[in-house]
């Protein structure tokens, strides 16, 4: 075997264990008030009222983009769902750690595991592909910056982490393919705007 496919080999089995050490640290936390609210964030229905402000806004304040701006949104969550449901996570083939006989005692059983697959987090891919997406859009359209969008997705991913469905690089890997949606979507959103507006 090639000298850098060694090094590359031990480099992931490193990776690897600093990921299961991190799992049991946040899953290992055993925080009875915590499980509760870990389980809420991740929840979907929680958020609701986030999009039902986020779609107020845009009717309200920003109504000439408001069709482009749910329309991509919707584009955007397909695409990060159908990518990391779909395709990433067969081709990567990570178990969840849920599934390993070692790591049960730390989800406590606080969630259904759900599939055997893990890498990417289709929530980290979500909740970043649409927070950047709606970041970069609203800061475009008003200049206003809503910093809090990226915490948001963080607790999300966070929560994943300790309800025992993912390693962080799961939700890593999640965020840096949902970010990479959503900034592709904000450029086509946008590069459409301009040019309409310039015609």
């Amino acid at each position: 075997m090639p000298l850098l496919a060694i090094y590359l080999l031990s480099f992931l089995q490193w990776l690897g264990r600093v990921d299961s050490q991190l799992f049991k640290i946040i899953a290992g936390a055993n925080t009875p008030w915590l499980d509760e609210l870990m389980t809420l964030m991740r929840n979907q229905y929680t958020w609701i009222p986030l999009y039902a402000f986020i779609l107020y806004y845009i009717l309200r304040y920003q109504r000439r983009y408001a069709w482009q701006f749910v329309l991509c949104s919707l584009i955007c969550f397909a695409i990060t769902d159908f990518s990391s449901a779909s395709i990433f996570k067969p081709l990567f083939g990570r178990v969840r750690p849920c599934h390993i006989e070692e790591l049960q005692a730390y989800t406590r059983g606080l969630v259904g595991c759900g599939g055997r697959y893990s890498m990417p987090s289709s929530h980290a891919s979500n909740h970043f592909g649409l927070a950047s997406f709606w970041y970069l859009s609203i800061t475009w359209m008003s200049n206003r910056r809503w910093w809090l969008l990226w915490l948001w997705a963080f607790v999300v991913c966070y929560a994943q982490v300790y309800v025992g469905k993912h390693y962080s690089g799961d939700v890593l890997v999640g965020a840096l393919l949902g970010t990479c949606v959503g900034v592709l979507m904000y450029v086509l959103m946008k590069n459409f705007l301009e040019r309409r507006r310039g015609s």
